[in-house]
C-alpha cells in the first residue's frame, strides 16, 4: 500500500471515530505519517482534506469557539459516510439473493455485498446456483465505474468518442439490447446525447465533485438499434393486431406506422445496429415478422436456428 494511501485511509478513521471534532494540532499529535515540522504538516494535510474530499468524503470543519471563528476541528460524520441499513425482510434478502446469482455484472463479486446486507452463508438445504453459471452475464466496460461516479458526484465527464473529444455533464446509465449507454448533456453541442460505452476510446477523465449543471435525468425515448457504425437501414417489420400497441410504444418516433385493414401495422425504422434491431423483433416471438431487408431476415433465421440448437 502506498504511503499517500494509507495515510488518508487512517486519516478518515481517525476522523470518524473522534467524538468531537478535532483542531489540526490534535490531528498532527495523533496521526503518524506527517512531517514533524508544523508547516509541512500543514501544507500535507490541507492536500490529504482536497484529496478526501474528492473522492466524495464528507469532512466537515466545525468551528469550536463562539469567539474566535479561526479555531476549528474536523470530523466525517457517520451519518452521511455510512449508508442507511435499509432494513431488508428474510424475503427481500431472499429475492435480491437469487437477482444477484442469476445475473452478474462481470468482475463483480456479488458475495461480500451480500454478507454487508445482513444476507448469511446459504445453509445446506438452501438452493444454490453455482456463482459461475449465472443465467445471465451484464458485461462491464471500463466507463461504467467512473461514469457512475460522475452521476453520483455531479461531475462533468470528457471522453473520446468516434474519434471526437466530447465535454459531457451524464445524467443516467442504460443497459438496452446487450450494451451499456450513458445519456448525457452534450457540451459540444448543447444538448442531450446518448453514447455507447463500448465506443468509448481510453479513459473517461472528470471534473471536480458539482462541476455539472443540475439537470433532469428523466429517461428519454431510448433506441438502441440506432446506435452502430454500420450505415443507417430502413428495415420493415409486420406486427400482429393484438401487438401493434405494444410496438408502437417500444420503437415510438423512430418508425414509421402503416396499419393494415385487418389490424395488423408496418413498421419502417432507421436502423444502424442489425444485431439489436433482430434481438427487438423476435422478443415478440411469432407476433412480428420482418419483411425487409432480406439480410434482417435472414439474421433473424440464424438466430432462431442457433436458439432451437
Amino acid at each position: 500500500m502506498s504511503p499517500k494511501l494509507e495515510r488518508l485511509l487512517n486519516l478518515t478513521a481517525l476522523l470518524l471515530d473522534t467524538p468531537r471534532p478535532l483542531r489540526v494540532d490534535q490531528i498532527h499529535e495523533r496521526m503518524e505519517g506527517y512531517p514533524p515540522d508544523p508547516a509541512s504538516f500543514r501544507r500535507q494535510f490541507e492536500r490529504d482534506k482536497d484529496a478526501l474530499r474528492e473522492i466524495g468524503i464528507p469532512l466537515e470543519i466545525v468551528p469550536l469557539d463562539l469567539h474566535d471563528q479561526t479555531i476549528v476541528g474536523y470530523h466525517i460524520p457517520p451519518e452521511r459516510y455510512y449508508l442507511p441499513d435499509p432494513d431488508l425482510a428474510p424475503d427481500e434478502l431472499a429475492a435480491l439473493r437469487l437477482a444477484m446469482a442469476t445475473v452478474r455484472l462481470t468482475g463483480v463479486d456479488t458475495a461480500d455485498p451480500l454478507l454487508k446486507l445482513g444476507s448469511g452463508p446459504r445453509t445446506s438445504g438452501e438452493a444454490t446456483r453455482r456463482p459461475e453459471d449465472p443465467l445471465a452475464e451484464i458485461p462491464n466496460p471500463a466507463p461504467v465505474a467512473p461514469l457512475l461516479d460522475a452521476i453520483r458526484d455531479r461531475r462533468s465527464a470528457r471522453f473520446t468518442y468516434r474519434g471526437e473529444r466530447r465535454e459531457t455533464e451524464p445524467l443516467r446509465l442504460d443497459f438496452q439490447g446487450g450494451h451499456w449507454y450513458v445519456t448525457a448533456f452534450d457540451l459540444n453541442r448543447q444538448d442531450r446525447r446518448s453514447f455507447r460505452l463500448d465506443r468509448i476510446e481510453g479513459a473517461v477523465e472528470m471534473g471536480a465533485p458539482t462541476s455539472a449543471t443540475p439537470r433532469s435525468a428523466e429517461r428519454p425515448r431510448f433506441h438502441p438499434w440506432s446506435f452502430g457504425d454500420e450505415p443507417a437501414v430502413t428495415a420493415t417489420i409486420l406486427v400482429d393486431r393484438g401487438h401493434v400497441d405494444a410496438a408502437s410504444a417500444r420503437l415510438g418516433d423512430s418508425a414509421a406506422r402503416t396499419d393494415r385493414p385487418d389490424g395488423s401495422a408496418e413498421f419502417d425504422v432507421v436502423v444502424r445496429d442489425p444485431d439489436v434491431f433482430v434481438g427487438l423483433v423476435l422478443s415478440f416471438l411469432d407476433h412480428a415478422e420482418i419483411l425487409g431487408p432480406p439480410e434482417f431476415r435472414a439474421k433473424a433465421a440464424t438466430r432462431l436456428k442457433d436458439l432451437l440448437r
